[in-house]
């Protein structure tokens, strides 16, 4: 069985496993579309737009 992405309900971040690596969490969505990748969370305009206050990859929009 190949394991699939999973986005974060509460931190939007995309992990593998069963809980959040980010914010520890499980609720989670294996639907969600697109991706952000943020490099650094305080020079980035989108990152800041999100809401975002981390490094990592997150999923734009999730369900």
């Amino acid at each position: 069985m190949v394991s699939k992405d999973k986005a974060c309900l509460n931190c939007r971040s995309i992990y593998f496993g069963d809980k959040c690596l980010n914010c520890g969490e499980t609720p989670a969505s294996e639907t969600f579309k697109g991706r952000i990748h943020v490099f650094n969370s305080e020079k980035s305009e989108m990152a800041d737009n999100m809401g975002l206050r981390s490094e990592g990859e997150f999923a734009i929009k999730s369900k």
